[in-house]
């Protein structure tokens, strides 16, 4: 049944300009079933366009407000949504398994999210926190290369293109130069993460003043083009002071977007999938920690299920992760976000899942990974001498113990193998 008004209050986020309406804070759980409350027609279209949730109008200005499995917040002039993992995760976590999956080195100090009451004041602030420790010492410059014309030699001269461009000319030279300049990589990035943020509606004057310093250091930087891919950037000992205000920026670039509308009215959104981030997180993790064992770990390993002549009559499936042993499939990982309940994993078709890759790999036990805090289980499949062991992850737990789970999960799955091994001898 549907609440009416279940969770909308002014909250922190609604600090507003003196004179100008509060904006209301509605929050939900990603499970929740939705909330009735009073939307305009432009704010209700924006949550529609984010992806977050569904708005479906109900006539008198009211819209009933459903999540459709995603998480993230979404701001309008007037209301902001926010609508939280089903475990009632802080954002340090979030963005923890965001940023995980991406670069092993991103850690949870790498926000101050327990310092702020929403998404939004949490980002700002920590990305201003971030950046004001990267650029303290100055803005970070490295070598770029540089192809342009000149009228004079620079570096060396480009022979394949000079005969092509200018043929029979001496000058203007095409050359290609390394230079030292701050028009690198990671300050392109960053510059980019400080000016999408400085856009939020909301953010406190403090904060935004901060940001607005911060990029203005950033001046010279060339500025990211709008839907352009990041520019590369590798982890080194020279950049470490940017690091982890660069993972933050990443991640806020990928996900969250801001956007000018009439006047000086603003919204903005930033929006995750969590199945697709908590998949993610458990086959870096998982990876990272079957390093230490014989092997190869792929993932998202495509598996042929059936017999087939054709191309067109093949039944692929596509386990998360699968551990190869001399180039033959050993272990068998799925990770399912929305597998959990209160009492466990779902005992139906993740499980019906499962048994098709054991048969398909020719793999006796496969290991299910789930969002949880219950205990690992292990299930028989009748007629078969398949096992699947469900294998909770209490996400709730400090980064460095959920690794530790991981690194677990890879010491008893190795142990198994070597258990077959045994009996097979």
């Amino acid at each position: 049944m549907t609440a009416l008004r279940a969770s909308s209050q002014p909250g922190p986020a609604s600090r507003t300009a003196p004179g100008s309406k509060p904006v209301r804070r509605i929050v939900l759980d990603e499970l929740s079933r939705g909330v009735v409350e009073r939307l305009d027609p432009a704010s209700a279209a924006y949550v529609n366009g984010s992806g977050l949730a569904n708005a479906s109008p109900m006539g008198m200005g009211l819209f009933r407000i459903e999540p459709v499995g995603k998480v993230g917040s979404v701001r309008t002039p007037t209301v902001q949504l926010e609508v939280r993992p089903k475990e009632r995760l802080g954002l340090d976590r979030l963005l923890f398994l965001l940023g995980y999956a991406g670069d092993q080195g991103f850690r949870e100090d790498c926000v101050a999210a327990v310092e702020e009451a929403d998404l939004w004041s949490a980002l700002a602030e920590s990305l201003a926190q971030l950046a004001d420790r990267a650029l303290s010492r100055g803005v970070l410059q490295g070598y770029v290369n540089v192809e342009e014309s000149l009228r004079t030699v620079k570096g060396r001269i480009r022979i394949s293109d000079q005969i092509s461009r200018r043929p029979g000319m001496l000058v203007p030279l095409e050359v290609s130069y390394d230079e030292f300049t701050g028009d690198i990589a990671e300050n392109r990035i960053l510059r980019a993460a400080l000016e999408r943020m400085s856009q939020v509606p909301g953010v406190r004057p403090e904060v935004l003043s901060r940001l607005r310093q911060l990029k203005g250091k950033l001046a010279a930087v060339t500025r990211l083009q709008s839907g352009a891919p990041l520019p590369v950037w590798r982890a080194s000992r020279m950049n470490t002071r940017y690091q982890a205000a660069l993972r933050l920026a990443e991640v806020i670039l990928r996900h969250a977007s801001a956007e000018a509308g009439d006047g000086t009215q603003q919204s903005a959104s930033f929006v995750v999938d969590m199945s697709t981030v908590f998949e993610d997180f458990v086959g870096t993790a998982l990876r990272e920690a079957m390093a230490a064992y014989p092997g190869e770990m792929r993932l998202r390993y495509n598996a042929l299920l059936n017999e087939a002549v054709r191309d067109t009559d093949r039944i692929v499936v596509q386990p998360g992760a699968v551990h190869l042993l001399g180039g033959r499939p050993a272990m068998v990982y799925d990770a399912k976000y929305r597998a959990a309940t209160d009492t466990g994993a779902s005992l139906s078709g993740d499980h019906y899942r499962m048994l098709a890759y054991c048969t398909s790999l020719r793999v006796p036990t496969a290991w299910l990974v789930y969002p949880g805090s219950g205990e690992l289980k292990l299930r028989r499949i009748l007629n078969t001498d398949i096992d699947v062991v469900e294998f909770p992850l209490d996400l709730s737990k400090p980064p460095a113990e959920i690794l530790a789970s991981v690194a677990d999960l890879a010491q008893q799955s190795w142990g198994e193998v070597v258990r077959q091994a045994t009996i097979n001898r």
